[in-house]
């Protein structure tokens, strides 16, 4: 049977919509076993007594939602609401006795179904979970399977050699035989959890390369959950920064940011969104349909940096910069600066009532390393992913000059 153009582009969009509904997915399972952990960590889960009957491992309502304001994962009591009733619709919690089918700003309990062993485990869950578990296995053991490696003249980080990574599963008791640890490299793919490094070919048993699209240590902001599209990186070089708005009632925060002839252009009426949002090249406002009904806002295509360094001359002893370190906790909508330009990157915007203006962070200051990474040679878009998917608190070390 031959398929016309029209017949190839329809099985091409139902394959992009079906990825796109197994990543959302994929983010809604990660980022509620992450929320599962730190309430038990926090003793927010715990066994609980009403009327003479014992429920284990469950939490209030009302308590979760003092705890996710207190921990900056909501800015209200609404936010919070709608955070949990998603998980709840996602059957990822659900109340005792399942008599609520709505998450509630009362005294009732409510508990994770991984806590009961009534998660409802389909073929996708179950892949997810597999990776997850594989993914942390991988990380929390000694092992050379993760390198630099080059496939076509391109090197790739942290890339994974599928004959490797077969001989691995199979040591680790994951699989009995190569055919099935190669179909489960294949589920893993299909799924979104690793993938090719120039995504040309599919999983199979050889010398090709992949790395692990996912990653699952990343801490999940909840408020991710209410948005339907995730976070981007402008692709182009000299693309704009963006501010968005997050919430409709967001206050009257301000995102200053300072032109190369020091005029300053302040962006009123808007959250900050810490290198989350994106507009093209051609134009200077954002006009996304995740604003809701906000208006379109203004951005600054232009460098803020006066002249452009090499990394030499910031390591040059004597030269007139100097080292400073800070250590930035992201909030509910990040955390509060942009980095732009290449080798090495700087700061090109600050929120002033951002996390990263409170620990000092400031424009035109040249990035060196994250979490102890050197980034020196690195463009803004490998600094950025680097911030993006790495753990909620960065230590970033800057060059000032002074």
């Amino acid at each position: 049977m031959v398929l016309e153009g029209r017949d190839m582009d329809g099985i091409g969009n139902t394959m992009q919509k079906k990825a796109a509904e197994l990543e959302r997915l994929a983010e809604v399972l990660v980022t509620g076993e992450q929320l599962r952990l730190r309430l038990h960590e926090g003793k927010v889960i715990k066994d609980r007594r009403h009327h003479l009957r014992t429920y284990p491992n469950c939490f209030v309502a009302k308590e979760l939602i003092d705890w996710l304001i207190e921990h900056k994962e909501a800015s209200d009591r609404d936010t919070a609401i709608k955070i949990m009733q998603k998980l709840l619709d996602q059957s990822i919690i659900h109340h005792v006795c399942d008599e609520h089918r709505e998450f509630k700003d009362m005294k009732l309990f409510y508990r994770f179904r991984k806590d009961d062993g009534t998660f409802p485990l389909d073929s996708e869950a179950k892949v997810f979970m597999r990776g997850q578990r594989i993914y942390e296995k991988l990380m929390n053991t000694e092992n050379n399977l993760l390198q630099s490696r080059e496939e076509e003249g391109v090197s790739f980080e942290r890339t994974l050699v599928a004959s490797e990574f077969i001989d691995w599963l199979l040591q680790e008791g994951e699989m009995a035989t190569r055919e099935e640890t190669e179909q489960l490299g294949r589920r893993l793919l299909e799924h979104g959890i690793i993938q090719h490094v120039t995504n040309k070919h599919h999983f199979i048993d050889g010398p090709l390369l992949f790395q692990f699209r996912m990653n699952f240590r990343r801490r999940r902001r909840l408020i991710e959950l209410l948005h339907e599209r995730g976070r981007s990186i402008p692709e182009s070089h000299d693309s704009p920064f963006c501010l968005r708005k997050q919430n409709s009632d967001g206050g009257n925060t301000s995102f200053l940011s300072v032109s190369p002839t020091k005029e300053i252009k302040v962006a009123v009426g808007v959250r900050r969104s810490s290198m989350s949002s994106s507009c093209g090249s051609s134009g200077y406002y954002s006009s996304s349909p995740t604003l809701s009904s906000s208006p379109p806002v203004l951005c600054n295509p232009k460098s803020v940096l006066k002249r452009q360094v090499s990394p030499e001359e910031l390591q040059t002893p004597g030269g007139p910069f100097i080292k400073k370190t800070f250590t930035i906790v992201g909030d509910a909508v990040g955390w509060g600066f942009v980095v732009r330009g290449s080798k090495p990157c700087h700061i090109q915007a600050v929120d002033p009532g951002g996390p990263a203006a409170a620990a000092g962070m400031k424009v035109c200051q040249f990035v060196v390393s994250v979490n102890g990474l050197n980034v020196l040679c690195q463009d803004y878009r490998t600094v950025s992913s680097l911030i993006l998917n790495g753990p909620r608190t960065i230590v970033m070390e800057v060059m000032e000059e002074v």
